[in-house]
């Protein structure tokens, strides 16, 4: 049901309480049956615009609408993705030239873009109980013998794991074999009690294979966070993935880089013995994606076996954030994943795996805000489906042996069967006769895991936090080819920056907006103003919307400057209008700047609703698109109505925002020329350690804003960077003492390369930073005087 609001002529401030109730909560479901049936006579409208009928809050169908936009956009990704494909099936050797750069660059977006150390080693752990046995093996039994080890990967980051080695044969194959990530080692090779693991690594050990087996950062959250500042419930994966995501970087990328950092040794070690000695790896569960992404970079790794990983990831959305890989599904299905292991021996094994039902209960003592995400043994038709898209790779290239799908138990029975290790084994060219293998007897005590978790998280946390204090030498090189001689040298050399920064942090959607389609409904007659809600469309299920606020004294034919006022996290388009002494956020400032004589337009943004806006990004990502993808085109079409607008100045239209609405002040009008000018009010600072310190309280890896992290950003833009993008236009920071986004040593820090810059280029007059004695608020001072200023409009007498 339709139900127009009925037009609210109030006095006073609790005129806007009232119209705050109406938008934030939607229209009173008990309406009257009068008021059901009002005509568009009763009801005004803007000139020019349909009657508005909604018969929810605005939010949650705005937000409703671009989630089905973005569940569609997955779908309609596997038609799409083959444009970035261009297959020589020719030949072994033209295809694997005609699929290099996709395997570049699946490198990249998987963050393991490090050099890896030049000497790569196995080092065996010995404890000074050790070598007063004389007996530095951990386990044995009449077949292999167990020891720990520990192998260099890259500066600051090692690999720890367990390495079997056969007792009686001459070492046929190396396997790297890794576990779920909460399995152990131990756990993986029998070692320890309670822990049902199929005897796979004991199976390759009897046809000759040194096999190792890799500690993962695991599920537990025992070490997410820091001493000096709190603990999370977050996972140790979510914990690692949040410091690394902004750099470039995954916990994903640097797993994969220890996998094959062991391939770097067990590969230079057949080098330099002569031998042919193949190299496999398999991984079950967690194990499994990371022994599949690893066969698709390295081509040295002649057989790969995957066990209950493999499937459609059109749901990647709601599997934990740690396998969230930005642009992933542009190019990558699990298919085309498997394409750049072809023609290599795949062995896919559709088994259970251990499921999560989501991150750990929030206890006493520790803080919440981990990401929501379940994981799931794989459907069966799923997986066949993905299997024969994966299976024409092969079939293309003529080795359709080479690829064999394994169904444990009708695709739920446990991982490790003896028809997928076979298979397994086959690509290692060992004919496999399996037998029960001997149970391993140990000889000293297990590994503290608990101490080995904390060793392998801390490093990867503190090389990410080595990353983040270099990236401003980063960005900087990165914008040499930027000439800030003339600000016309200026604005030419950086279009390509800002092209990048849209195209590759933010995501640039393709698609044509559609006709703009405004509906509109009065709300609020004021002494000073009038407040019409206003609806555009801007793409199939997406649309923009808010509130227009328009003085009461215009005169025919005048043309005023418009303010945009963006509200906050979880606000509405009426939150800015909210003048209630106890509002200090937003005190109203869209209300009080139309009062001094601007025309006001408040967007309601679509970050409101907690998981089911913050849902959007996570189906957005993997197409290379986040929540601003959706934010830039609503702004842009919603100026494009506004300039229709008879009393509207389209040269004069600025934008001010507060909060997460600062944040749209730093990702918006940088991209979209028509802002005249950009106030970012209680956000601005140094956003890279903001989202990746792990020693700064306020810093988003310890809040539930999982929604936060923009890939790679830290290494070409940080918001200085952005601020400049605004040149010649105004910017402005407005920044309250006490406002806990950031200390004032950071925002001063990161704005003094933005009024450096404006100085340089002679425009020192354009941009200027208010501090106050004050929260995390609007002040509605220096920033109305920056508004009058270079809007071109008299402040009230």
């Amino acid at each position: 049901m339709q139900i127009p609001v009925r037009v609210v002529a109030l006095r006073g401030k609790c005129r806007l309480i009232v119209c705050a109730l109406l938008l934030a909560g939607g229209v009173p479901g008990n309406a009257d049956d009068n008021t059901t049936n009002r005509t568009q006579a009763d009801v005004q409208t803007l000139p020019g615009t349909q009657m508005l009928l909604l018969d929810e809050p605005l939010d949650v169908l705005m937000v409703r609408g671009i989630n089905r936009f973005a569940e569609r956009e997955l779908r309609r990704s596997m038609q799409t993705r083959s444009q970035n494909w261009h297959r020589d099936y020719a030949s072994e050797e033209s295809y694997l030239q005609s699929v290099q750069a996709n395997r570049e660059r699946f490198a990249e977006i998987i963050g393991a873009i490090d050099a890896r150390g030049d000497q790569p080693t196995l080092q065996m752990i010995i404890s000074q109980d050790d070598f007063q046995s004389g007996i530095p093996i951990l386990a044995s039994s009449p077949e292999c013998i167990v020891r720990q080890v520990r192998w260099p990967v890259m500066d600051g980051v090692t690999g720890e794991g367990l390495l079997l080695s056969p007792k009686s044969t001459e070492v046929t194959a190396s396997v790297i074999a890794i576990p779920d990530a909460d399995w152990s080692p131990e756990a993986m090779v029998g070692l320890s009690e309670g822990v049902d693991v199929p005897p796979f690594v004991l199976q390759c050990v009897q046809q000759g294979c040194e096999v190792l087996v890799p500690t993962l950062i695991n599920r537990d959250h025992e070490f997410s966070g820091n001493p000096a500042v709190g603990f999370t419930n977050q996972s140790h994966r979510e914990f690692v993935y949040r410091t690394s995501f902004e750099i470039g970087r995954h916990v994903i990328g640097y797993e994969v880089q220890k996998i094959l950092a062991a391939v770097d040794y067990f590969a230079l070690r057949r080098e330099s013995q002569r031998k042919e000695g193949p190299i496999g790896v398999a991984g079950m569960g967690e194990g499994g994606l990371l022994a599949f992404y690893a066969a698709a970079m390295d081509t040295r790794i002649d057989s790969v076996m995957v066990c209950g990983y493999f499937d459609n990831r059109e749901q990647v959305w709601r599997e934990p954030i740690y396998r969230n890989v930005w642009s992933l599904l542009t190019e990558f299905a699990d298919a085309d994943i498997a394409s750049l292991i072809a023609p290599r021996r795949l062995t896919i094994e559709a088994c259970s795996v251990p499921e999560v039902d989501g991150p750990a209960e929030v206890t006493p003592g520790r803080r919440g805000g981990a990401a929501p995400g379940e994981i799931r043994t794989p459907e069966i038709a799923s997986v066949r489906d993905e299997f024969a898209l994966a299976q024409a790779h092969y079939q293309s290239l003529g080795r359709p042996g080479q690829i064999e799908l394994v169904v444990s138990d009708g695709g739920t029975g446990p991982a490790g069967s003896n028809a997928a290790v076979t298979s397994f084994l086959t690509g290692l060219n060992l004919d496999a006769s399996l037998k029960t293998p001997a149970k391993l007897t140990p000889h000293l005590p297990l590994a503290d895991a608990s101490a080995r978790q904390a060793r392998q998280i801390d490093e990867l946390v503190e090389r990410n936090q080595r990353l983040v204090r270099n990236s401003p030498r980063i960005r900087e090189q990165h914008w040499n080819k930027a000439d800030r001689s003339t600000v016309a040298s200026w604005k030419e050399s950086t279009e390509s920056y800002r092209d990048e920064f849209y195209d590759e942090v933010i995501g640039r959607l393709p698609h044509q907006k559609l006709p703009i389609n405004p509906r509109s409904r009065l709300m609020i007659e004021e002494e000073k103003f009038k407040v019409y809600e206003v609806v555009l469309d801007v793409f199939e299920d997406v649309i923009a919307g808010g509130l227009l606020l328009l003085p009461t004294d215009l005169k025919p034919g005048e043309r005023r400057p418009v303010v945009v006022c963006q509200h906050g996290l979880e606000g509405t388009a009426a939150s800015t209008l909210d003048q209630r002494k106890d509002r200090f956020l937003d005190r109203g400032f869209a209300a009080e700047l139309a009062i001094r004589g601007f025309i006001v337009y408040a967007p309601q943004n679509p970050y409101r609703g907690g998981d089911a806006f913050r849902e959007i990004q996570r189906k957005s990502n993997p197409l290379q698109r986040s929540l601003f993808s959706y934010i830039i085109p609503q702004h842009e079409q919603t100026l494009r109505w506004l300039s229709t607008l008879p009393y509207v100045d389209a040269d004069r239209i600025a934008f001010y925002g507060i909060s997460y609405g600062g944040k749209t002040a730093m990702r918006v009008p940088p991209f979209v020329p028509q802002y005249a000018l950009s106030i970012c009010s209680a956000d601005f600072n140094e956003w890279i350690g903001k989202t990746t310190s792990n020693i700064y309280r306020a810093s988003y890896v310890y809040t539930g804003e999982y929604e936060i992290w923009e890939w790679n950003m830290g290494n070409i833009a940080s918001y200085a960077e952005l601020a400049c993008m605004m040149t010649p236009r105004p910017f402005m920071v407005e920044r309250g003492h006490r406002d806990g986004v950031a200390p004032d040593e950071w925002v001063a820090a990161e704005y003094a390369k933005v009024r450096r810059h404006y100085d340089e280029l002679g425009l020192g007059d354009s941009t200027t930073i208010e501090f106050f004695n004050g929260p995390h608020t609007i002040r509605g001072l220096g920033t109305f005087a920056f508004l009058h200023k270079h809007l071109n409009w008299p402040e009230p007498k």
